[in-house]
C-alpha cells in the first residue's frame, strides 16, 4: 500500500506522470518498429572465388584448402567455415559469433583476400565478398515479361535498369536477375588451325588484351588553343576484334579470325524463368539488416509501381507483376 501512500502525499507527480504516458503512449507505438520476420543475428560472409575452366577439385585444392587456412590466422571471432567447390566457383561461408563486428571482419577479409592472390594460380581474381545475416530473407519478388522482349533484353533491361532503382529502397538488398541470358563477348577457338600455326589458347588473350586499349596521350598545343589528344586503340564493334593480328611468320600475318572467331554471345544458361509460359526474368528483393520487412515491402511496391508508369511511357511492350513471396 506504500504506492497509494505515496501518491496521496505527491498528488501533483502522479497527475503530471499520468499525463506523460498519456501522451507519449501513442508516439513510442506510432515509432515502435513492426515486422514479420524476427531479427536472427548470425553473421555470415560469403568469399566467392571466380576462375573460368577450372575443376572443382584443383579449385579445392589450389584456392578454398589455402583460404580457410589464411583466414582462421588472420580474420576475429570466426564460429565455424564452410566451403563449396563448383567448376570454375568457389563459396567460402565464414560463420562469425554474434558479438563479432561484421565492418571488421570484412575489413580483415578483403585484406588477406588481396594478398593471397599472389599465392593463387595466375590469373585469380580478387574475390567477390558478400555481407549477410540470417534475417535477410526473400519478401518480393518482380516478374519480367514483355511481348517482343528476347531473354537477353529482359535480363538486361532487369539487371541495368530496375535493379539499379530498386536499390535505394532503405534496407532492401537485390541479387542479379534469374532467368535470361547474360550477354558477353566470346571467342571461340578453332583448335585444327591453332596447332597448325604453332599457337596455343594463350596467344590470343595475349593478342587480344595488348591490343584492345584505350591509352591517354594529354594534350597538343596548337596556336592559341589547347587540345586535348586521344589515341584510342580499343575496336569499336565486336567483328572488329577478329582483324587483330596475332603473329607474323614472314611476310605472312595471322589474325584472330584466322585462327579464332569474336562473337556477341552469352554464358550457358543454368536457370529458366516462364511468366505465362513465356521465357522472362526474376528479380527477388531481399530484407538486409535490421530493416522492417513491412516498410521494404511497402516502399518496394512504391518504387516498382513509377517504374511501371516509367515502362507504359518509354518500353510500352514492358509488363510487370509483382507478387509477394510467400
Amino acid at each position: 500500500m506504500w504506492i497509494v501512500r505515496l501518491a496521496l502525499r505527491r498528488p501533483y507527480t502522479f497527475v503530471v506522470a499520468s499525463l506523460l504516458i498519456l501522451i507519449l503512449g501513442p508516439i513510442v507505438i506510432y515509432r515502435t518498429p513492426t515486422d514479420v520476420f524476427p531479427t536472427i543475428n548470425i553473421p555470415v560472409v560469403s568469399i566467392v572465388w571466380n576462375y573460368s575452366g577450372l575443376a572443382p577439385q584443383d579449385i579445392s585444392d589450389r584456392i578454398v584448402t589455402l583460404t580457410e587456412r589464411t583466414l582462421t590466422t588472420t580474420v576475429d571471432d570466426i564460429e565455424h567455415i564452410e566451403s563449396q567447390s563448383l567448376n570454375g566457383v568457389a563459396v567460402v561461408k565464414v560463420f562469425f559469433q554474434p558479438t563479432a563486428k561484421i565492418e571488421k571482419a570484412i575489413a580483415q577479409i578483403s585484406a588477406i583476400s588481396q594478398t593471397q592472390l599472389r599465392q593463387l594460380p595466375q590469373g585469380t581474381t580478387p574475390p567477390l565478398v558478400i555481407s549477410y545475416s540470417a534475417s535477410s530473407v526473400p519478401i518480393v519478388q518482380l516478374a519480367l515479361s514483355g511481348k517482343g522482349l528476347s531473354e537477353q533484353q529482359l535480363n538486361d533491361f532487369g539487371l541495368n535498369f530496375i535493379r539499379t532503382r530498386l536499390v535505394t529502397v532503405p534496407g532492401a538488398s537485390i541479387p542479379y536477375p534469374y532467368g535470361g541470358k547474360q550477354r558477353q563477348v566470346q571467342v571461340d577457338l578453332n583448335t585444327a588451325q591453332l596447332q597448325s600455326k604453332g599457337l596455343s589458347p594463350l596467344d590470343i588473350v595475349s593478342a587480344i588484351s595488348a591490343q584492345n586499349l584505350i591509352l591517354p596521350s594529354g594534350t597538343s598545343k596548337i596556336g592559341a588553343l589547347e587540345y586535348d589528344v586521344s589515341i584510342n586503340g580499343s575496336p569499336q564493334t565486336i567483328n572488329e576484334l577478329n582483324d587483330l593480328p596475332v603473329k607474323t611468320l614472314g611476310s605472312t600475318t595471322i589474325y584472330i579470325k584466322d585462327v579464332a572467331w569474336v562473337r556477341d554471345g552469352f554464358p550457358p544458361q543454368t536457370n529458366i524463368v516462364r511468366v505465362d509460359g513465356q521465357r522472362a526474368s526474376l528479380l527477388t528483393v531481399q530484407k538486409a539488416g535490421n530493416a522492417s520487412t513491412l516498410d521494404v515491402i511497402s516502399a518496394s511496391r512504391t518504387c516498382s509501381r513509377r517504374l511501371r508508369e516509367v515502362c507504359r511511357r518509354n518500353w510500352k511492350s514492358s509488363r510487370w507483376q509483382t507478387s509477394r513471396s510467400s
